[in-house]
């Protein structure tokens, strides 16, 4: 790059402002705290921008912003994050494993953008994790034990918190004033006590889905302070879309749920179904905001749609998301309306 020319470079925070804000609700209210696997975002979110700023620095970046960023995630990660104990200790090492794989794949130009990049530092940080676990003595057996307890702790926690809630004069007010609040608190209260399982089945697929978003935030952030570019900006959401070899990630895990298989076989499918169904469902949000193209106002109707009905939003979008993998609707509407023209 000419020592005159200004690099390309992400411009505005309101994305990544709103993207953190939006991590930091989920790990911290009560209910979602109980299945968020790493409840401190920063410990993922830190060392991958850290990684990246050296990355950055390798290739022709200023080495100032390097270390500023290594020694803003040193500072993260040696804080206390959450209850003290083993769990905190694992999700700080999964955090550094993650951030070194994504830096040597941004530093080694693996892929064409961020997706690629990302799931390589998934898969490179989940063999090394489960590699050093099983050269400890009760390692896999020992990390559920610590997975169980610590989401028993956050249950527990946030049933506790939910019972002093409940059990206030304004709560006993709001029930005598409408009946329906009542039946609300069972509901809450039957949800409680289904997470705990849910956290600990689904782990593996939460874990890797938390572990992208904040990958995904290390990248827009850097880039929008970082002078050497490590790959293309992130999509919009209108525009998102993926390699279609992702698809087999879909079919692996439909197979191990349809085969009469029991136990961790049948989970891992399981999870493989809830981390590509989420990619697709993102894809095909893209698809039909590229067909709808809402204004600001109609943005915000879909976007409270979504939170309200949200099981239903996003199994409709995995499947228009599956359909595009073939039928690439946003190019053969280009094709069509550039032939009426």
């Amino acid at each position: 790059m000419d020592e005159g020319t200004a690099p390309p470079r992400e411009r505005g925070w309101l994305g990544p402002i709103v993207a953190l804000l939006a991590l930091v609700t989920v790990t911290t209210l009560s209910a979602p705290r109980v299945v968020v696997p790493v409840g401190q975002i920063l410990l993922l979110v830190a060392p991958a921008s850290a990684a990246l700023a050296v990355a950055g620095w390798r290739a022709g970046g200023r080495l100032p912003l390097a270390l500023l960023w290594t020694g803003f995630a040193v500072w993260v990660v040696v804080q206390p994050a959450g209850a003290p104990g083993l769990y905190a200790d694992l999700t700080r090492g999964w955090g550094v494993l993650l951030a070194l794989a994504f830096g040597v794949a941004a530093a080694a130009g693996w892929g064409e953008g961020f997706l690629s990049k990302g799931l390589f530092a998934l898969a490179a940080a989940a063999g090394l994790g489960l590699l050093a676990l099983a050269l400890v003595p009760d390692g896999p057996p020992g990390a559920a034990r610590l997975l169980s307890e610590e989401i028993g702790r956050r249950s527990t926690l946030a049933s506790r918190e939910w019972q002093e809630l409940s059990g206030s004069p304004q709560w006993i007010q709001l029930v005598r004033e409408s009946p329906g609040w009542e039946a609300y608190g069972r509901t809450v209260e039957a949800q409680l006590s289904a997470l705990p399982a849910i956290g600990l089945r689904f782990f593996p697929a939460l874990l890797a889905l938390e572990s992208l978003a904040a990958l995904a935030l290390g990248w827009a952030v850097y880039h929008r302070v970082g002078r050497a570019r490590l790959g293309p900006p992130l999509a919009r959401l209108r525009d998102l879309r993926f390699h279609e070899a992702l698809v087999w990630g879909v079919v692996a895990g439909l197979a191990l749920v349809a085969l009469p298989l029991t136990g961790a076989a049948r989970d891992a499918g399981l999870n493989l179904l809830v981390f590509f169904g989420v990619l697709y469902a993102m894809r095909g949000s893209g698809v039909l905001v590229w067909f709808l193209d809402p204004g600001r106002v109609m943005t915000v109707v879909l976007a409270v749609f979504t939170v309200l009905f949200w099981p239903v939003v996003v199994m409709v979008s995995a499947g228009v998301g599956l359909g595009d993998t073939w039928f690439d609707w946003r190019r053969a509407a280009r094709g069509r309306s550039q032939r009426s023209e």
